[in-house]
Formats: C-alpha cells, structure tokens, sequence
C-alpha cells in the first residue's frame, strides 16, 4: 500500500505549501504515483487522521499549538518539518525580542487581550523531527528529492557547506566585493545560492551551518572594514530563536 501523507500548517504564510503545488505535471505524477495524500488543505477538501508521513509548516507561536502538534507526532511515523518557519522559527520569532504583551501590543491594539501568544520557537523544539526541508520558501526540487528517498527507506541528504561553495560554483561576484553584506558563509547550502545569483544577498534563511567557521566569517568582515553587529542584524531576520536561545 502506498504511504499516506499529510500536510499541515501552524504559525505561517503557507508559502511552503503553495510552492509544493509548483511541482511540475510529471514531478506531481510521479509523487501522486508514489503516496496517497490523504489531508492537504491547500489543494483537497479530504481530511483524513490515519497517515504516515507528516509535512509540517509554520512555527510554534501559541499554547494551543503544543499539543495538536504533539498529537501529530504521535500518529505519523515519519514527521518532516518543511520550510524555514517550522525548521529554525524563521521570521515569526523576531518577536522573541519583545516582551510577549509588547508583541500583542504592537499587532492588536487595543484588542491585545483577545489574544494569546508565546515566544515563537521552531518544531523540534516541541517534537522529534526526523527530516528537514529547509528554505523560505522550501524548494519544490528539494521536497521531490526527500519524498523519493524517504519511499525507498533512504535517510535524506541534508547539505553540511555553506552557500559560498554553491555561490562560487554559481560564478557569482562575491556580494561583499559589491559593498554588502552576507551571511552565505555559515548558512547551510542547498539552495544553489538563489539569492545572490538572482542579484541579491544570502539572508540565512536554511540556518546554519552544523558547524560554521566563525573565525572565517569575521576574517572576512575584517577585510571588507564591517563589524559583526552589522552581519548579527541580518542573521536575525531568520534565526532569531537560535541568537535568543543562547
């Protein structure tokens, strides 16, 4: 039988999602060949509890979240957090800057109380996770590559390099020779450098590196006259739980 999957969301825009319905018609065939969707609110009306596959996307931001998440956990066999919401907190924890009423405050209003919320954390921080897609939005090739691999029992391959190696064998200007600034390299690759090669700079949005060479990173901003705080605002846009954890 085919694995059943199912596609759930918390705390996000729901880009991730969407961007799993830009498969391509023989991507979409062969996925459709190989499990059966059974709960995917974005495309289908069907909403089945039995399945084995979980796609999460969103980060954890209210109480009430904790344990429908839980409860996913508890049924899927295999739990994929998807996107950079759910895999790192992604923008949703710039608020773990402020206080959480200050938070409420600033969105609500005067109708603050209505309304309940905590310091935004990403999935593996409530629940084991056993793969990740990672990206803001996460890539539709990445999710195909994960979904094969997964139905032939083969532990998906999660890139450990930073951007910079993908952005050097892109041909990409360094965006630092250009007066920017760039997080590329201690944030993990994967991407093919999309950012930077489409003119812009690398926001960490795949978070870091499993061990990011720090030294390199200030050797660098050394050489181009920048301080760290410079580079810190940037990091924060994405991996704010991270900064604020430690």
């Amino acid at each position: 039988m085919k694995p059943k999957v199912a596609f759930f969301d918390f705390t996000s825009c729901e880009g991730c999602q969407l961007d799993v319905l830009n498969l391509t018609g023989e991507e979409l065939l062969d996925l459709l060949a190989g499990v059966e969707i059974v709960s995917f609110r974005e495309a289908i009306s069907r909403n089945d509890e039995d399945y084995d596959i979980a796609f999460i996307e969103g980060s954890i931001s209210r109480d009430s979240e904790i344990p429908r998440l839980q409860k996913i956990r508890k049924q899927a066999k295999i739990l994929v957090a998807m996107g950079a919401c759910a895999c790192i907190g992604g923008v949703n924890c710039l608020k773990n800057h402020l206080t959480m009423n200050e938070a409420l405050t600033m969105v609500y209003g005067a109708d603050a109380k209505q309304f309940d919320t905590i310091p935004a954390r990403p999935i593996n921080a409530v629940v084991p996770v056993d793969a990740y897609i990672r990206g803001c939005p996460a890539q539709t090739g990445e999710f195909a590559k994960l979904v094969k691999a997964l139905l032939i029992g083969k532990k998906p391959e999660t890139p450990s390099y930073p951007v910079c190696t993908e952005c050097k064998m892109a041909g990409n200007i360094c965006v630092y020779e250009l007066g920017k600034t760039c997080i590329g390299p201690v944030t993990r690759a994967g991407c093919g450098a999309i950012c930077v090669t489409g003119g812009r700079q690398c926001w960490g949005c795949r978070g870091l590196v499993d061990e990011p060479n720090i030294n390199s990173q200030e050797e660098i901003l050394k050489k181009y006259g920048l301080t760290p705080a410079q580079v810190v605002e940037k990091f924060k846009i994405y991996n704010t739980y991270s900064e604020v954890k430690k």
